[in-house]
C-alpha cells in the first residue's frame, strides 16, 4: 500500500455518514485500511472490524450476507467490470440497523486478475425510509383511488334507485284518474319516503365533503351534555313512539362537553336513531355520557335491538364500504350517516367504537372534548381576589376558579378553555374591564359566557357599557359576600 493511500484512507470526508476502504492483495496477502470515519458510520473502528471474523462482512444483516458475497464475487470475476454498486444493511456497534450503499472499484494487473479494490461506504438509511414511505404512501393512494371508484359506483346506484319509485308512483298518479283516496295517500306516501331518504343522502354527502375539504367550521363551545341529549331525543320521539319504546338517559347535570353544537347534535342523533330503528317493539333504548379522562367526556348508546352480524362490523364507519339494512319496520337509510359520525368525531379529536352481537343489541361509545367547570377571576388586587376565591370555593366546591390579575392573563386561560363564568373588575392594568370583555365576546363565537362585572363605582354610563355588552350583572364594591354567590348561583342556573 502506497504512503498516498494510506493518508487518504486516514482523512475523515466532510461527509460524515461516508467512510471509505482500501483492500489489496500481495502474494495471497491481503491488507485492508479503513478511514476514521468507519466509527461514525457503523460504531467500529477499522482496528475492531479488521479483527471481527470475515471482517465487514460480519456486521452485515445476515439476510443480505448471501447477496452482498454474489453481487460481489460475480463483480470480482468479471475483468469486464470495474465499478459495482452495493446496497444492503448492517448491524451498528449500538446494535442499530442502518443501511448503506457501498460503492466500490477495482485495479486489475495485466491478467485481468484483481490487484487492489476501493470503496465508499454511506449511510443511506434516511433516504431508504423516505423511500419506504414514498412506497406505503404511494400504496395507500391507491388505496384510495380504488375506495374512491367502488364509492362512487355504490354511489352512483343509491342515487339513481329511489328515482325508480318515485317517477313509478307519479306516474300512476298521473295517469290513473280513478285511483281511490287511499291508493293515492299510499303512492304518495312512497314518493315522501323515497324524497325524504333521497335529501338525507344528499345532505350527508354535502356534510362528509365539506369535513374533507374544511370547508366546514367546526367551532367549539361549552355545552351542556344533558340538554344536548334531550333535544336530539325530542326530534325522535315519534319514531320511539311507533315502536313503543322507552328512551333512558344517564347523565349528570353538571357534564359539559367543548364541542360545535350542531355536529354533536348530528352525531348524537345519528346514533339514536340507528337503535331505534334496529330495535323490536316494547324494548328500550339507553343514552348515558360520563368523565372519560381528564380531557374526554364518553357517551354511550345502547340498544336492544337486532345487532351486526360479523360480516357487516367491518363495513360500519367506512364510506367506501357504504351499504344499507332496513330496519325491524323496514325503515330505510343511507348507508352513509356512520362514516359521517365518524368524520365529525374525529375533527374533534374523539374516538368512536362499538360492541355489538347479533340478537342481543348494539352499543356504540364515542369520546368528546370535555368543559370541566371553572370560574375565571380577574382581579388586580390581591386581598380582593382572595376573598373572592375563598367565598366561591365554599359555596361551588365542584368549580375550579383560577385567579389572575390582569386582562392579557385571563385572555390566554380564555382561549385555551372556556370558563363556565367570568368575574371581572373593572380597574385592570393594561386593559380596562370593558376592554377585556370586549375582546371575550370576539371570540366566545356567539357562546355568550356569563359575566359578572365588579365595579368601584356604578354610574348610569359605566351600566350603559356593560348592557352594550350583554351584561346585566354588575356588582358594587365593597362585595357582600352572600349577594355575591346569590348572583353567581342565579347565572349558573340560566346557563
Amino acid at each position: 500500500m502506497d504512503k498516498t493511500n494510506e493518508k487518504l484512507l486516514k482523512f475523515s470526508p466532510g461527509i460524515r455518514d461516508t467512510f471509505i476502504w482500501s483492500l489489496k492483495k500481495v502474494d495471497e496477502k491481503e491488507t485492508v485500511l479503513y478511514s476514521n470515519n468507519v466509527a461514525v458510520v457503523t460504531g467500529y473502528t477499522g482496528e475492531e472490524i479488521r479483527r471481527l471474523p470475515g471482517r465487514g462482512l460480519a456486521i452485515v444483516v445476515e439476510d443480505d450476507i448471501q447477496k452482498v458475497k454474489k453481487d460481489f464475487t460475480d463483480f470480482a470475476v468479471d475483468p469486464a467490470r470495474n465499478f459495482s454498486k452495493l446496497v444492503y444493511r448492517i448491524i451498528r456497534k449500538d446494535k442499530t440497523v442502518i443501511w448503506v450503499q457501498e460503492s466500490i472499484t477495482v485495479e486489475r494487473n495485466e491478467a485481468d486478475s484483481s490487484e487492489e479494490y476501493f470503496g465508499v461506504v454511506t449511510d443511506i438509511t434516511d433516504l431508504k425510509n423516505d423511500e419506504v414511505s414514498m412506497s406505503h404512501l404511494l400504496e395507500n393512494y391507491k388505496q384510495l383511488n380504488s375506495s374512491k371508484d367502488r364509492f362512487i359506483s355504490m354511489l352512483s346506484h343509491d342515487l339513481r334507485a329511489p328515482f325508480t319509485s318515485i317517477l313509478g308512483f307519479s306516474e300512476i298518479l298521473i295517469n290513473e284518474p280513478n285511483l281511490s283516496y287511499d291508493e293515492r295517500l299510499e303512492y304518495l306516501n312512497y314518493i315522501n319516503d323515497s324524497s325524504q331518504n333521497q335529501l338525507q343522502l344528499v345532505n350527508y354527502l354535502l356534510d362528509w365533503s365539506r369535513l374533507q375539504t374544511g370547508r366546514i367550521k367546526i367551532e367549539p363551545q361549552r355545552l351542556h351534555a344533558q340538554t344536548i341529549v334531550f333535544n336530539c331525543i325530542s326530534s325522535l320521539t315519534g319514531n320511539a313512539i311507533r315502536k313503543n319504546l322507552e328512551i333512558k338517559v344517564h347523565i349528570k347535570d353538571s357534564l359539559y362537553v367543548q364541542a360545535d353544537e350542531r355536529l354533536l347534535t348530528q352525531v348524537i342523533t345519528n346514533i339514536i336513531s340507528n337503535a331505534i330503528k334496529f330495535s323490536t317493539e316494547g324494548k328500550s333504548v339507553e343514552v348515558s355520557a360520563d368523565i372519560f379522562n381528564e380531557k374526554f367526556v364518553e357517551f354511550i348508546i345502547k340498544d336492544e335491538g337486532i345487532g351486526i352480524s360479523d360480516a357487516n362490523k367491518n363495513k360500519l364507519f367506512r364510506i367506501e364500504k357504504m351499504f344499507s339494512t332496513e330496519g325491524t319496520k323496514g325503515e330505510k337509510g343511507t348507508g352513509l350517516g356512520l362514516s359521517l359520525v365518524k368524520e365529525i368525531v374525529e375533527k374533534h379529536n374523539g374516538n368512536i367504537w362499538f360492541y355489538s352481537e347479533l340478537g342481543n343489541g348494539s352499543e356504540f361509545h364515542f369520546t368528546i372534548p370535555s368543559s370541566p367547570n371553572t370560574i375565571l377571576l380577574v382581579e388586580n388586587d390581591y386581598t380582593e381576589r382572595e376573598f373572592y376565591e375563598t367565598v366561591l370555593k365554599e359555596n361551588f366546591p365542584t368549580f375550579q376558579v383560577l385567579g389572575v390579575k390582569n386582562g392579557y392573563e385571563a385572555l390566554n386561560h380564555f382561549l385555551s378553555q372556556l370558563p363556565s363564568l367570568i368575574i371581572a373588575d373593572y380597574e385592570l392594568p393594561l386593559m380596562n374591564g370593558i376592554q377585556f370583555i370586549q375582546s371575550v365576546r370576539r371570540e366566545d363565537k356567539g357562546s355568550r359566557i356569563p359575566i359578572i362585572a365588579i365595579v368601584p363605582e356604578l354610574s348610569d354610563e359605566v351600566r350603559r357599557q356593560y348592557q352594550i355588552l350583554g351584561i346585566d350583572t354588575v356588582l358594587q364594591k365593597p362585595i357582600d359576600g352572600e349577594i355575591f354567590s346569590e348572583k353567581i348561583q342565579l347565572l349558573l342556573e340560566y346557563q
